[in-house]
């Protein structure tokens, strides 16, 4: 279970819970270290192809999983109170913009 924003949450500022912070950030340091050892493998006269498509799709998934963190604490914190906000429609059209870059 995440614990909740905190209350001075501004619509335009990341303010999802410590522990998602955290995890969203571990997520990026593994996608970093995948991402290293891609470029360290790619110096190698002998990289073999399908081993450095693995990292590639490893890093993938290490982004793909911060960017779900991320967007679940957007979810909870700002689209679950727009209404109360009154900025549902700029909100949702916020999202599916950068979603669609997914």
């Amino acid at each position: 279970m995440t614990e909740p924003a905190a209350p001075h949450c501004a619509a335009d500022h990341l303010c999802i819970p410590e522990d998602a912070r955290k995890r969203a950030r571990h997520r990026l340091s593994i996608a970093r270290g995948h991402l290293e050892s891609i470029v360290k493998m790619l110096d190698k006269d002998d990289a073999y192809c399908v081993d450095v498509l693995r990292q590639i799709k490893a890093v993938q998934g290490a982004l793909n999983g911060a960017a779900d963190v991320v967007l679940r604490g957007h979810l909870e914190t700002h689209v679950a109170t727009a209404h109360e906000r009154g900025d549902t429609v700029e909100l949702v059209d916020e999202l599916l913009e950068a979603l669609r870059y997914r």
